[in-house]
């Protein structure tokens, strides 16, 4: 008995449906959304803001806002800053 609808839960991993702390939703807008989605729209933003190093594309410099998500930190790699994002969605 298989269904082809999906359920409005999402589903598990990187398609479950996760909440924004209100510091990530500065950058994100508050809507539960798929980690991929939110993730999407962290690069969308520093893309938008020129936030990405220029001499080191794997360095991403923060802005007030990102600062907030970087744990005060001026400058993260792209890995970690994958990392402290994940710390700001609630399941």
């Amino acid at each position: 008995m298989a269904t082809t609808s999906k359920k409005k839960s999402g589903g598990s991993g990187l398609s479950a449906l996760v909440t924004p702390s209100s510091d990530l939703a500065a950058i994100v807008g508050s809507n539960a959304m798929p980690r991929s989605e939110i993730t999407k729209k962290v690069w969308d933003y520093i893309k938008a803001n020129g936030l990405q190093d220029q001499t080191n594309k794997r360095m991403i410099n923060a802005d007030d806002k990102l600062r907030k998500i970087f744990n005060g930190k001026n400058q993260v790699s792209m890995f970690e800053m994958t990392a402290l994002v994940s710390k700001h969605l609630k399941a």
